[in-house]
């Protein structure tokens, strides 16, 4: 691939892949805000625009490493997090669980009304390489925040439906959870179970990527 179309390909994908984290942050946020906190809507992260939801590193440095230092085949990121006051919440066991779930049950709402948009209007050439290219990052980016490794979605999953007492110890190791995630990924652990999981879902979807 040529450098001009390595950009081309970059900006694509990584275009997409924003799309992609401002859904699932806002989805966070909106979650949040309707179980009582309004810590996102007042800092300014209730909202669609994606310049509100990016971190210099996560969402614009590690993805242009991982595109590079894969040629251009794999580009993966997350946006800033939104901020949660859980004390403000009105029942912070249970609501942490839906706050956690929106952001990839988000994702996965936007993977289906893409699939009946390629299944129902006749598209071809670029319009279907772009929105299958944003179905299968939506459903990517939704299954691997399930994972329940701090601090993915899935950890405060886990943590809403701990005993009070696990749920503390769980979440203390949130200080090495990108440590183990990135050495999951290193060891190829995920590739065994994401993958999988996500071409079940593009299946069920009722689409080929």
């Amino acid at each position: 691939m040529s450098f001009p179309q390595l950009v081309i390909s970059f900006a694509i994908s990584f275009s997409l892949l924003l799309i992609a984290m401002t859904v699932h942050e806002f989805a966070h946020g909106l979650a949040a805000y309707k179980l009582g906190d309004s810590t996102a809507r007042f800092s300014g992260r209730l909202t669609l625009n994606p310049l509100a939801h990016i971190d210099p590193f996560w969402t614009i440095l590690l993805p242009l490493v991982l595109f590079l230092s894969s040629s251009g085949h794999f580009v993966f990121g997350a946006a800033k997090p939104v901020p949660i006051n859980y004390r403000a919440l009105k029942n912070p066991k249970r609501d942490i669980i839906w706050i956690g779930l929106s952001g990839p049950l988000a994702n996965l709402i936007l993977a289906f009304i893409i699939a009946q948009v390629l299944k129902f209007i006749p598209l071809s050439g670029i319009p279907v390489y772009l929105l299958l290219n944003l179905l299968l990052i939506n459903v990517i980016l939704a299954l691997f925040n399930l994972i329940p490794i701090p601090p993915l979605d899935g950890s405060r999953v886990l943590m809403g439906l701990l005993p009070e007492r696990l749920s503390q110890q769980y979440i203390s190791f949130e200080r090495y959870g990108f440590i183990i995630l990135f050495a999951f990924i290193f060891l190829g652990v995920l590739d065994r179970f994401l993958w999988p999981m996500v071409a079940l879902v593009i299946r069920l979807l009722g689409v080929s990527v």
